[in-house]
């Protein structure tokens, strides 16, 4: 069925349906025009049809804009975390377990960051402001001139916003925020896409810096619709074993400032501590050399950081034997297994494998590899590896060593921390090894004949 066609006015883009000599909209003679519709998918009232709208101002690649101003907190590891510092009309995600500390790690930012000048608005859907004010009081920031209320209304709090003109919101959390246009329960997908799209246009047109928290369901992703994920700047996750007193906050996402950076936080009485120097703590309760475990000289983000895998091998009782894995991902594991038993000649088979990551860390990189297969032959041989000593590699199906990435920086690293010696892969271009004792491999067999003796 053929389409009416559609008539514009050149002078005010008044659309009709039909043409005349002048347009009734501005009065002008001569100026309507036949042209194609915008939008050709099927008529309906939700179709473009050939209404035209402004045209938009388009830039080249050369245009030079300058980058966006940050406010610093004063804490050195959210600031790292953050691409350093606050910016201004900026939308953030914040995620984790519940009890980690993630209302307790914003708190005090807030409170930093109305201690340097900026205008700061708590708002929290889940407690009552008594409660707030306790964990306050708990964590001596009483003094500090941070606007406190709880609601859960966003036409409310959009309102009260307005009328405030913070320069810095937090809304704790996302998943109790209900808006009175969507008709499902709060929590639900259409009510978080709705409130999180509200909030993040908002923070852009009014200049808001807005700080979101967010759910994480059982596997540890941020609960509800991955688009809310897609529609701020930064995305981070606050990490941590209960048993623990270390917290890693993981930006995996960062629109002004790199990805994959992490700000490492110690729990104590008085709230969160910034830990300037992660590899001393992570290592700190090291004791003598032990079989099974092995110091990872690794990257996180822009930071070098050691840590220490501990691996146990035991006879298995079961017929299935046990492959447990904390820190790490066990699929990679069951690869090591694999290669160290086809291309090395170190059978498992029987035997019960436990992988451990010292201190709560999770470690993700590929560089790990090497250190976890040193870990694992060394719980099964019975022979501890000397405690001065640092590895670090990528491990191939075929058997051979991939250099790691910023392999001097982790030799840095390692020798700041009085370590003297490091095994890698053989590298393609040589640094500086800052004092450390290389001991390169060419690959996973001639790794195991040297460093454990010929199998």
């Amino acid at each position: 069925m053929a389409k009416d066609p559609t008539y514009i006015c050149s002078k005010c883009n008044a659309a009709t349906t039909k043409w005349s000599g002048r347009c009734d909209t501005c009065g002008e003679w001569n100026t309507i025009e036949e042209v194609k519709p915008l939008s050709t998918g099927p008529k309906s009232k939700k179709a473009m049809g050939g209404i035209r709208g402004k045209e938009i101002t388009l830039t080249d690649l050369a245009t030079t804009e300058k980058e966006p101003p940050r406010t610093l907190s004063g804490v050195g590891e959210l600031d790292r975390t953050l691409g350093g510092g606050l910016v201004k009309a900026s939308a953030l995600l914040v995620g984790g377990d519940p009890g980690i500390g993630k209302s307790t790690l914003l708190l005090q930012a807030a409170a930093r960051f109305a201690r340097n000048g900026l205008k700061v608005l708590y708002i929290s859907g889940e407690e009552s402001a008594s409660q707030v004010q306790m964990r306050a009081r708990r964590l001596g920031l009483t003094e500090s001139p941070v606007k406190l209320a709880s609601e859960t209304n966003l036409r409310d709090i959009l309102t009260t916003l307005e009328a405030e003109q913070p320069d810095f919101v937090i809304i704790d959390s996302i998943q109790t925020m209900w808006l009175d246009t969507v008709e499902a329960a709060p929590g639900s997908v259409s009510q978080v896409r709705a409130a999180a799209h509200e909030l993040t246009s908002f923070a852009k047109s009014r200049g808001i810096a807005v700080v979101m928290v967010g759910h994480v369901t059982k596997e540890g992703a941020i609960a509800g619709p991955r688009v809310v994920e897609h529609m701020v700047d930064t995305v981070l996750y606050f990490e941590g074993e209960r048993g623990h007193q270390f917290r890693i906050l993981r930006a995996v996402k960062n629109r002004f400032g790199p990805a994959d950076e992490i700000g490492v936080f110690e729990m104590t009485g008085k709230g969160l501590a910034e830990v300037k120097n992660p590899s001393a703590l992570f290592l700190s309760e090291r004791g003598d050399p032990a079989p099974g475990s092995v110091v990872f000289a690794g990257i996180e983000g822009s930071r070098p950081m050691l840590c220490e895998f501990q691996a146990l091998v035991a006879p298995s009782p079961h017929s299935q034997p046990r492959r447990t894995v904390v820190g790490w991902d066990g699929s990679r594991l069951a690869m090591i297994l694999a290669v160290l038993e086809s291309r090395a000649g170190v059978p498992f088979t029987g035997l019960d494998v436990y992988l451990n990551v010292a201190g709560g860390l999770r470690v993700s990189e590929p560089a790990a590899d090497l250190a976890v297969a040193a870990a694992l032959i060394s719980a099964r041989e019975d022979a501890a590896l000397p405690k001065e000593s640092v590895i670090f590699g990528e491990i191939s199906l075929s058997g051979g060593l991939r250099p790691a990435p910023q392999t001097e920086n982790r030799l840095k690293e390692a020798s700041k921390l009085g370590f003297t010696s490091a095994i890698t892969p053989v590298r393609a271009k040589r640094g500086g090894d800052a004092g450390v004792g290389v001991r390169e491999m060419q690959d996973l067999h001639t790794f195991v004949e040297q460093v454990f003796g010929a199998r």
